[in-house]
């Protein structure tokens, strides 16, 4: 047996634990979204209080992103890992079972808890078990697959099920695969020798808290308006508490979130360009899945079937780019093409009226998925690229941060822009013609700006960022020899 085979057998088991995680994670904040209506009518969820399903996971797995991925720094991502994989499944456990909105409501933000405990770990060992750069860089597009097609799949799972089983089982489907995975993990991930170090508590307390004001200053934005007065003390809040939080940071000897990481140009510029292009890129899923039940009069599983074109777009496109792209060209180069297709997509999506088909929008939603599949594999290794093994943790979970609040600020910018067509837009297949117009109208309103978002995505790219050059004295530490296959002592 060759070295390469060998290797081969000893990664692919924590491969797909960590895929399969990632998927988890990523496709839950969208798999509730078709099974709400049937959440509200079993649990009698008051209308105001339906969109919570989806913000109380949003808001802890946001605002606890950055203490998540600094507990895998210092007290080991497996064991991190394992112990957000743990309430993330009994989360979703007690959410299938529960009986009244506040049950459910709690159960979503222990599983966004859970999550953010479990995401940047998640991504740092993934990185930590391939030294080869080629091998990394395809185990970058699987994970990208997952990351960008994980909501489009999250629609498409919620319709199956809650129109063949329950809605319930959007959250019990969760139960079985976390039961496998952390059995899988015990073993198959690999145990790293992590940093003792103390706590940074205030730096802890303030970005989470911190995080959690500004995820929340959006939600209601999206909500309510950019004038309504929550959103702006949340804003207010979260600007003083951020501030505060990096001024904490430039002292303490130990920081939560060292900001060192940021000084990388490449790296810093592939967080905002992620940032925006996740933003861009929720008017897809948020306008379409309501374009097809609203105006086309689709069902819950029809619709869930009618986004099988992004995943199966962005895994082909994923792999050309780690295959193909990323070994003959520069990541600037593919992430500006890909960034530049997810915009035209987006443009073309914006055409759409009240008598489109869905033959004439899947070519849009296919040059769509065709970008962001590009975009996301060299932005992904950007963002953790010539990190010092011991903040691999932190600054895989600065990925999933921006990640997290592009979708807080691209929902909230949207919906506002969609508003702008004016009152009255259809929210039922029963809705007049006259409202459906209205409904279209604002959609392609959003969709259009989305397509600038990510204009401005690709703007910055061309004109921010520089490859980084290493010091030719310079040693680079691979993460793959800080850490070890071997399994933790009971």
């Amino acid at each position: 047996m060759n070295v390469a085979t060998s290797a081969q057998k000893r990664t692919w088991l924590p491969l797909a634990v960590v895929l399969v995680t990632q998927m988890m994670i990523v496709l839950d904040a969208a798999i509730v979204n078709i099974a709400l209506p049937d959440m509200q009518q079993a649990l009698h969820i008051a209308p105001p209080d339906l969109s919570w399903v989806v913000n109380a996971y949003t808001l802890a797995f946001g605002g606890l992103l950055l203490l998540g991925a600094r507990a895998g720094d210092l007290f080991g991502r497996r064991a991190t890992f394992a112990s957000g994989m743990v309430l993330f499944t009994l989360a979703s456990l007690a959410g299938g079972f529960a009986t009244a909105p506040g049950q459910l409501f709690a159960a979503r933000a222990a599983q966004g808890v859970g999550a953010a405990l479990v995401a940047p770990s998640a991504l740092a060992i993934l990185m930590s078990l391939y030294s080869d750069a080629r091998a990394r860089t395809r185990a970058i597009g699987y994970y990208t697959v997952v990351s960008a097609s994980g909501a489009a799949i999250g629609l498409i799972a919620g319709g199956v099920l809650t129109s063949y089983v329950s809605w319930r089982w959007v959250m019990f489907v969760n139960v079985p695969i976390g039961a496998v995975v952390l059995l899988a993990a015990r073993t198959a991930l690999p145990r790293g020798r992590f940093t003792r170090g103390r706590v940074d508590v205030v730096g802890a307390l303030l970005s989470t808290v911190g995080m959690t004001t500004l995820v929340y200053g959006f939600i209601r934005a999206a909500a309510d308006g950019w004038s309504d007065a929550g959103a702006r003390a949340s804003f207010a809040v979260a600007v003083v508490l951020l501030a505060t939080f990096v001024a904490v940071e430039r002292r303490v000897r130990e920081p939560v979130t060292p900001l060192h990481l940021f000084a990388d140009r490449e790296r810093s510029t592939a967080y905002v360009a992620r940032l925006l292009l996740v933003a861009g890129s929720m008017g897809s899923f948020f306008f379409l899945s309501q374009y097809f039940q609203i105006v086309l009069g689709w069902s819950a599983m029809k619709t869930g079937m009618a986004f099988i074109p992004f995943p199966v777009t962005i895994f082909i496109s994923s792999q050309l780019a780690t295959r193909v792209l990323v070994e003959r060209f520069s990541p600037k180069l593919v992430m500006s093409v890909g960034m530049a297709l997810s915009a035209i997509g987006l443009l073309m999506l914006s055409r759409m009226d009240a008598a489109s088909t869905y033959p004439q929008l899947v070519v849009g939603m296919v040059v769509f998925a065709l970008g962001n599949g590009t975009a996301f594999v060299p932005l992904t290794a950007a963002g953790i690229a010539g990190v010092d093994p011991k903040d691999a943790g932190i600054a895989s979970g600065l990925v999933n941060v921006t990640q997290q609040l592009g979708g807080a600020v691209g929902l909230a910018v949207l919906v506002t822009v969609f508003s702008t067509a004016g009152h009255g837009a259809a929210t039922t297949a029963a809705a007049t013609s006259e409202a459906k117009d209205v409904f279209v109208t604002g959609a392609d309103r959003g969709l259009g700006v989305a397509a600038g978002l990510l204009a401005a995505a690709l703007v910055l790219v061309l004109v921010a960022m520089r490859p980084r050059r290493p010091r030719p004295q310079e040693v680079v530490e691979d993460p793959a020899e800080q850490m070890v296959l071997e399994p933790e002592p009971a």
